[in-house]
């Protein structure tokens, strides 16, 4: 009776560990499964254009080496909110996504569709521009985002005021061509532009035009404010078709060299007019190091939920005829 009780016990101990180890696997599978599982990212631009082009090359080399499904949306011909919502809700519609990096080209309109994503479960991140005022560390309907990663627009626009005084003796007339009022990042740079301006007693901004980041109206404005303020000294474009149409009726005008413009976004086509004396001054932004650090923080955030910064500042540089041709400065032109 002894031996048969003591037999069933050491049945009943093997099948126990039998079981914790079938148990144990079956976890371990689970667990490896889960970990193995590709994270799927949603890449949205703002609009066709080098700088967008740039940052997508960012997002592929670290989603690559992270091993992340990366989907990228088709990119929209004309800046504007209804091409950008009808692109991302398309794609967001049948197609499910663990984060969505995104340009909103509208601080305003763009609140409600993320809105709907993040409350499908799905993590945002915005790049370049902002949604609202762009603080979302403070709560309020469109704080949702994991973080803002983008250059310090003000600190630039300022920065390029000062260059431009320099440029001309920290006196006269100058006009600023920018692009709508509801993007952020543009507005910043023509606040930081003023701002600086406004530190030089003799230095005065006479006339602000919006293009709708439409370069051939950019390049009619400008040759309309030639015309009617023929002694303008300056000129401060705040992105890339701004920059491109201010250039070309500069240039187109004979004025290059007597009226300064001061470039913000280095396109190829802007760092050959530099070197052709038709733009004094080019700002590069850093898109694919954005778009690299908006896929990496992600990355942390959803698989180890580390806590992302609601602001993450890449930094720009500034070309010039003393550096244009220098091999180093190369790798901060952008190009599509």
């Amino acid at each position: 009776m002894y031996r048969s009780r003591l037999h069933s016990l050491h049945i009943i101990i093997i099948l126990s560990i039998l079981m914790i180890f079938i148990f144990s696997g079956c976890t371990s599978e689970k667990q490896e499964a889960q970990e193995n599982k590709s994270l799927k990212v949603l890449f949205v631009p703002g609009v066709s254009d080098p700088f967008y082009y740039t940052m997508e090359r960012g997002i592929r080399k670290k989603a690559a080496e992270l091993e992340i499904e990366l989907t990228v949306s088709r990119y929209p011909e004309v800046w504007g909110a209804e091409y950008q919502i009808q692109i991302m809700e398309e794609i967001t519609r049948h197609e499910e996504f663990d984060l969505v990096i995104i340009s909103p080209v509208d601080n305003e309109a763009l609140i409600s569709p993320l809105k709907a994503l993040y409350d499908r479960g799905i993590e945002v991140v915005t790049v370049d521009t902002k949604i609202g005022d762009g603080n979302y560390s403070i709560p309020s309907r469109y704080s949702f985002p994991l973080s803002h990663i983008g250059t310090d627009n003000t600190l630039g626009g300022i920065e390029i005021a000062v260059h431009m005084a320099e440029l001309t003796g920290e006196a006269g007339k100058f006009y600023i061509n920018t692009t709508t009022k509801e993007t952020s990042t543009t507005e910043e740079r023509k606040e930081g532009f003023l701002e600086g301006i406004s530190r030089f007693p003799d230095m005065e901004v006479i006339r602000v035009d919006y293009n709708d980041d439409l370069q051939n109206k950019a390049l009619e404005q400008t040759l309309t404010t030639l015309q009617i303020e023929p002694d303008i000294k300056g000129i401060f474009a705040t992105n890339i078709f701004s920059s491109q149409g201010v250039s070309q009726a500069v240039s187109g005008s004979g004025l290059s060299g007597t009226v300064r413009i001061a470039a913000w976004d280095a396109s190829e086509i802007l760092i050959t007019a530099l070197r052709h004396g038709e733009v004094d001054l080019v700002l590069g932004q850093k898109p694919a190091e954005i778009g690299e650090m908006a896929i990496e923080w992600g990355y942390k955030y959803l698989t180890d939920n580390t806590v992302v910064p609601k602001k993450l500042v890449s930094g720009f540089i500034f070309f010039n005829q003393s550096n244009v041709n220098d091999p180093e400065m190369a790798k901060y032109i952008y190009a599509k």
